[in-house]
């Protein structure tokens, strides 16, 4: 498994855990301590995920409230609406993973992780918003 990989499941498994807790995900993150050996390779990217997904979680809840039709964020799975925020923020403000890997890897935790119709959902709604990205506001 790639690093890259590795890094998103450690940070969704952190983001995750983060709100079962309904503790902050760099707090959960900083109880983990340090990474073991499997993880090492994969850490620094998904603390960077980690941190910049808390940074903008606001306004990626609203642009994944805004155009999830018909779901909100509440009646979505835990796990589907943590892969959503994951893959939001790589999409919109990581500029050295390219649009369709953001996409395609969390629709690959969709596929492994949650239910069966998870996977189309988080493309759909991840490819509105590359579509849109020329033209979403990421500031506020």
């Amino acid at each position: 498994m790639a690093a890259r990989t590795k890094a998103r499941r450690l940070a969704l498994d952190i983001l995750f855990a983060a709100e079962l807790r309904e503790e902050s995900p760099v707090a959960v993150l900083e109880q983990r301590g340090r990474p073991n050996q499997d993880e090492l390779s994969a850490f620094d990217h998904a603390v960077r995920l980690v941190r910049g997904v808390q940074e903008h979680r606001e306004r990626i809840d609203e642009l994944l409230s805004t155009y999830a039709t018909g779901w909100t964020l509440e009646r979505m799975p835990a796990v589907d609406r943590n892969i959503l925020r994951m893959g939001a923020f790589e999409l919109l403000w990581v500029d050295d993973v390219p649009d369709g890997v953001a996409v395609s890897e969390a629709v690959a935790l969709a596929t492994d992780l949650s239910t069966d119709e998870s996977p189309r959902f988080v493309n759909g709604l991840l490819a509105r918003l590359q579509q849109l990205k020329p033209s979403l506001s990421l500031d506020g």
